[in-house]
């Protein structure tokens, strides 16, 4: 009886997978494709249709603004507190509905997992860009209320894409961890909205960074979203950039999106079986 070789070799997983670029670029089709969906279907069958991409971060300063700048007299920085809050709500509410978008991305599209396959990392991404349309059309109403509170732009400006980059790339990193877990463990379906309230108040969104104590205000620092917000505010405003704020904020972004990246490869083979 003649041997045979064996057509493929079984070895055991690797505690870490290597991210598949080639795959991803022949699949892009695909991303373009659920991001426009997710778009569709966010606003479909509603009567403000595009509007509320909007009116969350705009009635959510609102109520900021009459509670916290009113009556508790808020501080901002020498700036109205309405658009001192709107900037950072803007940025804020796309990372929270990207977040939550691309932790129950993969357990929303069940079917399409167990029937063809695709690089998985795919759903969250695109959930998370689908949110770059709501970003934009909100970030409209910020020009409109530097134009309105009289605050000139210049060319400070042009660091507001780098930061959203960055801040994309953050929500692409909690969505990426937040959808492997959520396979397994179905507890972060409820524990994300949860994490993410409290995260807000870690998160100098209605208040300025300075207002924290000195001797605390490293642990401020070492949640990514102070240096990226308080770096919006001032492309957006023309102030003076913490460079150090911001450059810790870019490498725990990093370090956080290279961690969820390949921890969400590890995982992903086990995701049609138990999903």
């Amino acid at each position: 009886m003649s041997s045979r070789v064996p057509l493929a070799t079984i070895r055991p997983q690797q505690n870490w997978a290597a991210l598949d670029l080639r795959g991803l670029w022949e699949f892009r089709d695909l991303f373009y494709f659920l991001a426009a969906r997710d778009i569709k279907v966010r606003y479909k069958q509603t009567v403000l249709g595009a509007s509320w991409a909007v009116i969350q971060p705009l009635f959510s300063t609102l109520v900021f603004s009459l509670f916290f700048g009113k009556l508790a007299k808020m501080p901002s920085d020498g700036l109205p507190y309405p658009v001192y809050t709107y900037a950072a709500m803007t940025l804020w509410t796309f990372l929270v509905n990207a977040v939550n978008s691309g932790g129950n991305s993969l357990v929303g599209n069940a079917n399409l997992i167990t029937k063809v396959y695709f690089p998985r990392i795919i759903m969250p991404a695109a959930a998370v860009g689908a949110g770059l349309v709501d970003l934009a059309i909100a970030f409209v109403i910020q020009l409109g209320l530097n134009i309105y509170y009289a605050i000139p732009f210049a060319g400070a400006i042009l660091m507001a894409p780098v930061i959203v980059l960055l801040t994309t790339l953050l929500a692409s990193a909690v969505g990426l961890w937040m959808s492997a877990l959520n396979v397994k463990y179905r507890d972060v379906r409820f524990a994300l909205p949860f994490f993410v309230q409290l995260w807000m108040f870690a998160t100098p969104v209605i208040y300025p960074p300075g207002i924290v104590p000195e001797r605390y205000r490293w642990l401020l620092s070492l949640n990514p979203m102070t240096g990226l917000i308080d770096g919006f505010r001032s492309a957006l405003f023309n102030r003076p950039f913490d460079w150090s704020a911001l450059g810790i904020s870019t490498a725990i972004t990093f370090a956080m999106l290279i961690y969820a990246t390949f921890s969400f490869r590890k995982m992903e083979m086990r995701f049609a079986d138990v999903i």
